[in-house]
């Protein structure tokens, strides 16, 4: 079985990870960690920006990686066989399309539960991930466990 989870490095990492580590373990599966970095800002666009905003966007990307590549050694050390990928772009459609590239079985991701008025405006990627995904999709609710 091949679990793809998405993490957004925030403390709801960790409660999303507990979860899929959980539950690879108990499906012998393999797991890709995902993390989807800020698409380039528009004033960036596809042209060579400033390079101040080209060196802090290097850093950031130097900084998740590190972070995405630690939380994959703990799984691996829990004897779960794990990649991590970091990806750019819009969260909601690079989910979907790791997922489908991979041939994933399921999408673990958490909720944040930020509301029906913030979720109306800006939507919910859960839920838009909910909704399109052609496999199971466990999503894990983190607000009220942090």
């Amino acid at each position: 079985m091949k679990i793809l989870v998405g993490v957004d490095l925030t403390a709801a990492t960790e409660v999303v990870l507990k979860q899929a580590e959980q539950l690879a373990l108990k499906l012998e599966a393999e797991v890709w960690l995902l993390h989807i970095g800020e698409p380039e800002p528009d004033f960036v666009g596809y042209e060579i920006g400033p390079q101040g905003e080209r060196d802090y966007i290097a850093k950031k990307f130097h900084q998740e990686h590190r972070q995405l590549q630690a939380l994959a050694e703990n799984l691996r050390c829990a004897g779960i066989a794990t990649t991590a990928l970091l990806v750019q772009g819009a969260t909601e459609e690079m989910l979907l399309t790791e997922a489908e590239k991979l041939g994933v079985d399921m999408i673990v991701l958490g909720s944040h539960g930020r509301g029906a008025v913030r979720q109306l405006m800006l939507g919910s990627t859960s839920a838009g991930v909910l909704h399109r995904a052609k496999c199971p999709v466990l999503v894990v609710p983190t607000r009220s466990r942090i």
